[in-house]
């Protein structure tokens, strides 16, 4: 009886869903999907230290030879300092997490609290300290927060849009009318959409080539030590994000040339 009475209640919304209600469903998921971005690391609660820029983490494997290597016996001094530790370090845009021994997951947007936590042997070579450079100098996240404010607004400009109500003709009839939103406002949108898309561009290019090169560069200081990566759910949800704002910006333009198409051939 539930189900039936949600179908029922659900056909008669449908209808009533304009446009614009599609492009701000598009907007809140942009939205949200930046934010646990940003929040990545932040915390220890669920999922939220998967979502990273870089893990550096100590870890035995035979190391790469390179005749371009001066010194390639450094490996086995390194070896010889890292001994035993495990130790995991992963960055986010405001925090970092750590995993001293493979259990659960410290996070803090402080490194020295961090780095008081865990012993000499367990970051023998400062891959924390490491982690906290990473993030106060090449980490940027403030892009993306300008981006998430534009798309607020852009948000709330497609809320004044007029949607379906009823009206009675000359005849007393009662019919659904739309009437076409506020041209200013319509292309105020566009263009808060469309700065918010480049930033976001802009930022997750920045991210993934800094990540990218951070965790090469790491793990060939540590030869035969230290490992890096890169964080894939950080990744995806940067390129979603930008994905859903680029659609957005996208549908507002096909509607304001839509629009000014049919009030072309009306006034023909």
């Amino acid at each position: 009886m539930a189900n039936m009475r949600f179908a029922v209640g659900l056909r008669r919304l449908i209808p009533f869903l304009g446009y614009h209600h599609v492009l701000m469903i598009l907007i809140a998921a942009g939205i949200i999907l930046l934010s646990l971005l940003l929040a990545g690391c932040s915390s220890t609660s669920p999922g939220i230290p998967n979502i990273f820029l870089i893990s550096l983490y100590y870890q035995s494997y035979p190391p790469s030879f390179n005749p371009a290597q001066v010194d390639p016996g450094v490996t086995t001094a390194i070896a010889n300092i890292v001994g035993q530790a495990q130790l995991e370090v992963r960055v986010g845009y405001f925090g970092i997490c750590i995993n001293p021994d493979g259990g659960s997951f410290l996070c803090s947007n402080n490194a020295s609290s961090l780095a008081s936590r865990v012993g000499v042997d367990q970051d023998p070579l400062n891959l924390i300290w490491v982690a906290s450079t990473f993030k106060d100098s090449i980490v940027f996240p403030y892009l993306i927060i300008v981006a998430i404010v534009l798309a607020f607004i852009c948000f709330i400009l497609l809320a004044t849009f007029p949607g379906w109500h009823e009206e009675t003709d000359e005849r007393g009839s009662e019919r659904d009318v739309k009437p076409f939103p506020s041209r200013p406002v319509s292309q105020v949108a566009l263009a808060l959409i469309f700065i918010a898309s480049v930033f976001v561009l802009v930022s997750v290019l920045w991210q993934h080539t800094a990540s990218v090169a951070a965790s090469t560069i790491a793990q060939d200081l540590g030869n035969g030590s230290v490992k890096s990566g890169v964080g894939t759910t950080a990744m995806i949800l940067g390129w979603f994000g930008f994905a859903l704002f680029i659609i957005v910006t996208i549908g507002l333009l096909v509607m304001i040339l839509s629009i000014s198409l049919l009030d072309r051939l009306t006034d023909d």
